[in-house]
């Protein structure tokens, strides 16, 4: 897919992206058109307005911004990060489809995958990302799609998208990333080689732990394909989300650099603490993906996660004590966030299992905000004692 070329920067179209011209006494602030249905012309079917077609006011200005931010033809709004991947799937492949996906994936995008799919005939190869060969292998001629998400949730891996990007074009594949971690400030991957982008809009595009959503980004046909299905399977935002995530990407761009900052100083005092064995955060030397996060993202992001030294019960511990973060799921608002995956994205894995893909017993990820660092650091430094 050709990248679109961008007439301002980043932080321009976060703020002025899809909205329209302004008049004469028109309100400087979007207003909230909080209407299901709008008047419809007699004896036709232009022009007709309903929320769950995903064309309502605030939804469409939202659309325009998404593919601006991503670089794309046109964006889906949709009501979940969950409900984008799975519409944005299943506009692609159909019972007898084969997708080949990458092994380190979102906990409930492995389910989507294994559980659900299987149940309407469409066929999943779960393969480890770095090996091309791998990729390549599993090859079928019913395959379709490729799908991978990078950075990867939650261990803070960071994918090389030259060779897997490559085999997707040399194959006539479609390449489906999931950038939700990174945010168009930090990635986008269409200028890497990917036809379709997924995000969960919950996360750093709302930014305030006040929205649930996602979006899909890729080409104008492709997109009306992804809407086709959002509007069978129930998939469309509430305008009053539309209109938050609208406010809220507007502070994208620095919200993310913030956080950025913040995680990189974060995660180089915990590297240096013998209470943790381990940091995941592609912005340090000793991370195994740093040399690629280095030549791919123009920020290496706010989320890192670490390991306890004593494993499960010092992590309880650690969090009970903890008095500025927060414990909650979720991740990418202004607010730091820690969260334990074996309670929540791989609560449904046993611990051996969670052990081999790289999340043990202690591991905890943590989604820096932006307060000031100093004050993050004071609080895991307490909860460690």
């Amino acid at each position: 897919m050709s990248v679109k070329t961008r007439a301002h920067g980043l932080s321009t179209l976060a703020v002025h992206g899809g909205a329209p011209q302004a008049a004469p006494d028109s309100p400087v602030s979007q207003p909230l058109h909080q209407s299901v249905n709008y008047v419809q012309d007699v004896g036709t079917a232009e022009g007709l307005r309903y929320s769950r077609y995903g064309n309502a006011p605030n939804a469409e200005i939202v659309q325009q911004r998404l593919a601006l931010l991503e670089g794309s033809e046109a964006a889906l709004a949709l009501s979940s990060g969950m409900g984008a991947t799975a519409c944005a799937l299943l506009a692609l492949l159909r019972p007898g489809d084969h997708l080949l996906a990458s092994s380190w994936i979102y906990g409930g995008t492995h389910r989507l995958f294994t559980q659900e799919f299987v149940t309407m005939g469409i066929h999943v190869t779960l393969v480890d990302p770095l090996q091309s060969r791998g990729w390549r292998k599993k090859l079928r001629k019913e395959t379709r799609a490729l799908f991978v998400e990078s950075p990867v949730n939650p261990t803070c891996r960071v994918l090389d998208m030259r060779p897997i990007s490559y085999l997707a074009k040399e194959e006539g594949l479609a390449l489906v990333v999931d950038s939700t971690f990174a945010s168009p400030v930090n990635f986008r991957p269409i200028e890497h080689g990917a036809d379709v982008v997924i995000h969960s809009t919950t996360k750093f595009l709302n930014g305030h732990h006040d929205v649930l959503g996602g979006a899909v980004m890729g080409t104008a046909q492709y997109v009306e394909e992804v809407r086709q299905k959002m509007i069978v399977w129930g998939q469309a935002p509430d305008p009053f989300a539309c209109w938050l995530l609208d406010r809220g990407m507007k502070t994208l761009d620095v919200r993310v650099r913030r956080a950025n900052e913040n995680a990189q100083r974060v995660a180089e005092w915990c590297e240096a603490r013998k209470e943790i064995t381990r940091v995941h955060y592609p912005g340090l030397a000793s991370h195994p993906d740093h040399e690629i996060a280095r030549a791919t993202l123009d920020g290496f992001g706010a989320v890192l996660a670490i390991e306890l030294a004593g494993g499960g019960k010092a992590a309880e511990r650690f969090l009970r004590r903890l008095k500025l973060v927060t414990h909650a799921s979720s991740l990418g608002g202004v607010d730091t966030l820690v969260s334990e995956p074996r309670y929540t994205s791989h609560a449904h894995m046993t611990s051996e299992a969670r052990a081999a893909i790289g999340i043990p017993d202690g591991f905890l990820r943590l989604s820096i905000g932006i307060e000031d660092a100093d004050d993050i650091i004071s609080d895991l430094e307490q909860a460690l004692r």
